[in-house]
């Protein structure tokens, strides 16, 4: 079983508390839109005595050279038996970015994970057998008013105990 912790749209603003709550996670994935590679090392770093020991992300609109230079558009991987895409500005079912549902359908991915819209959202695609999720955005900057991060199990092929953690309101610390 691998625990992953889930976070988008710090808009170079990292709460400290999100590393508490995935002190546990196997593994943190960023779905863009950093503002800087302060916030990916941080990220890569955890805190002391933190599971984690696999970090991955794509970059943002926002995103510089300094993300884009480390971080892909794009990220396909296998995580245990479940196909995963991360790409940040992706859409969702029913309102795909263009490229995003042909692309889910060739690769046979079974999670797709994207950032941008600042919504949190968790919502099976029937019609491609896909899990899709956006964690919302986790920074101050934007219209979201709550900061949002998911933490979920992958067990096998199962996506499994997802867990929306609310970091409090855009611009207070949680």
């Amino acid at each position: 079983m691998t625990r992953i912790g889930l976070v988008s749209d710090t808009h170079y603003y990292l709460d400290e508390n999100i590393l508490k709550y995935f002190v546990q996670c196997d593994e943190i994935w960023h779905a863009g839109d950093f503002g800087d590679g302060q916030i990916a090392e941080k990220l890569k770093q955890g805190l002391p005595g933190s599971k984690a020991h696999l970090f991955r992300g794509v970059y943002g609109n926002i995103d510089g050279f300094d993300i884009r230079s480390e971080y892909p558009e794009k990220l396909i991987f296998t995580c245990e038996d479940v196909k995963v895409m991360i790409k940040h500005i992706g859409g969702h079912p029913g309102k795909y970015a263009p490229g995003v549902k042909d692309t889910i359908q060739k690769e046979k991915i079974k999670l797709f994970i994207s950032g941008h819209s600042h919504i949190l959202k968790v919502i099976y695609d029937d019609k491609l057998q896909c899990l899709h999720m956006n964690p919302g955005a986790a920074g101050n900057q934007g219209w979201h008013l709550v900061r949002t991060v998911i933490r979920f199990n992958i067990d096998g092929n199962n996506i499994r105990d997802c867990e929306v953690i609310e970091l409090g309101k855009r611009g207070k610390e949680s």
